[in-house]
């Protein structure tokens, strides 16, 4: 019996700390918040460790906790794993599949295709998140990440290639018109410039200069953290923004933006699939990956 207990209370513990929230994880396993409490105290007392940081309005985990939760939620996943291969659902993606994606790019291009997948699959369940910088999906307890640029080497993650896009500098012709066009990559510093801002900086432009990738500091006149924003701070005619071509297509298409300095602005930017390395990739996350593979190699994605 206490083996069963304490495995109870390792699940309690994987979904309260991925939730964050006792109340929360409360509600997913159909407990009181009172017993999701008690079970933590209780794995706390044989762990002889205390797992989670508790205030009156939030958890969070410790450096324990932390350590902790990379190998129960890795067990837990490949418990669930070696169930479904036993089972008749092992080619069949069902379940609750987490994917976190940048917020200008999922809005538009991802989240359609996904609503698709699920009309498809009445069995699939997403909980679709929204974040522009790199999580670690094991600690976040996400299923797959898409990601645009280069990505950091990790033992514990597998990473595919979806697409790469062209990375555009355009701006609104009102803009050009009372600014003049740029020519060349040294015009850049006497305009006005739309930037990322992600963990209190500003973010780089990506440009080529004599054959070589280089990244540059425009001068950050504007700094904004969503996607979407920047566009249409441009649109607006604020100033140059740099952002992936399938954000600026449509209004490239209608001649609300103009692209400029094309000979150096013509890096690509790939995007990627990364999701946590387990020993048999579960059908929803290959179903998914699988997926969208297919449509950026009909260019769908771009």
């Amino acid at each position: 019996m206490a083996q069963v207990d304490s495995f109870s209370g390792i699940v309690i513990f994987v979904t309260a700390a991925r939730s964050r929230s006792f109340t929360d994880a409360a509600e997913q396993l159909g407990l009181t918040k009172s017993a999701v409490g008690k079970a933590i105290a209780k794995l706390e007392e044989r762990l002889g460790a205390q797992l989670f940081h508790r205030t009156t309005r939030s958890i969070s985990l410790t450096a324990d906790g932390e350590a902790y939760f990379a190998a129960c939620a890795s067990a837990l996943d490949e418990i669930s794993t070696a169930e479904t291969a036993l089972g008749p659902e092992l080619h069949r993606p069902v379940g609750r599949l987490r994917i976190d994606m940048p917020a200008a790019f999922g809005r538009r291009i991802l989240v359609p295709i996904l609503l698709n997948i699920a009309r498809g699959n009445p069995d699939l369940q997403f909980t679709m998140t929204f974040s522009d910088y790199l999580i670690d999906p094991i600690e976040e307890g996400v299923d797959l990440v898409v990601r645009f640029g280069e990505l950091q080497s990790s033992s514990g993650l597998v990473a595919r290639r979806l697409t790469s896009q062209r990375m555009v500098i355009a701006a609104s012709p009102d803009y050009l018109a009372q600014h003049g066009t740029p020519h060349q990559l040294e015009d850049i510093d006497n305009h006005s410039c739309i930037v990322g801002y992600r963990r209190g900086q500003p973010l780089s432009w990506r440009v080529h200069v004599g054959g070589e990738p280089k990244r540059i500091s425009p001068p950050g006149t504007h700094q904004i953290s969503d996607g979407d924003s920047i566009v249409e701070a441009a649109l607006a005619g604020l100033g140059l923004c740099q952002m992936p071509m399938s954000l600026v297509r449509p209004h490239l298409a209608t001649g609300a933006l103009r692209s400029v300095l094309d000979d150096i602005s013509c890096e690509l930017i790939d995007v990627h699939a990364v999701w946590p390395k387990v020993a048999h990739l579960r059908p929803k996350v290959r179903h998914v990956v699988d997926t969208l593979v297919a449509l950026g190699e009909q260019g769908r994605l771009a």
